[in-house]
């Protein structure tokens, strides 16, 4: 289920941005974590989760068919997604956010995808 997206510590992080995201003042989040299909060219990146409603993420999406968008997903059915050859979406272990989602935003619109 979700637990394998997501660690405890990315969803408390992605809990508290969810609830900070609720003061107009709160500064534009950083990306907690960063998933993958490792054989179908999705990623999203997602700053948030909503906090009467954990199973709804918001993030930078970006299905691989050149038109990547902040939006809201949800996360069971991330976790039910399969790949063309049946692989589960993956979490990337080696990203490192450097800047805000609304910069990986600007930049993916102008590359048609995100580039992280």
């Amino acid at each position: 289920m979700m637990t394998t997206l997501l660690t405890d510590e990315q969803r408390a992080q992605l809990l508290d941005n969810g609830w900070q995201a609720r003061d107009p003042r709160h500064p534009d989040p950083q990306p907690v974590v960063k998933l993958f299909t490792p054989d179908a060219g999705a990623t999203w990146l997602l700053t948030e989760i909503d906090p009467e409603n954990p199973d709804l993420a918001f993030g930078l999406c970006d299905l691989g068919h050149g038109c990547p968008e902040l939006g809201w997903v949800s996360l069971a059915e991330l976790a039910a997604v399969r790949g063309p050859l049946g692989l589960p979406i993956e979490r990337d272990l080696g990203f490192r956010p450097d800047r805000s989602v609304e910069a990986y935003a600007r930049e993916a619109r102008l590359a048609g995808r995100i580039v992280a």
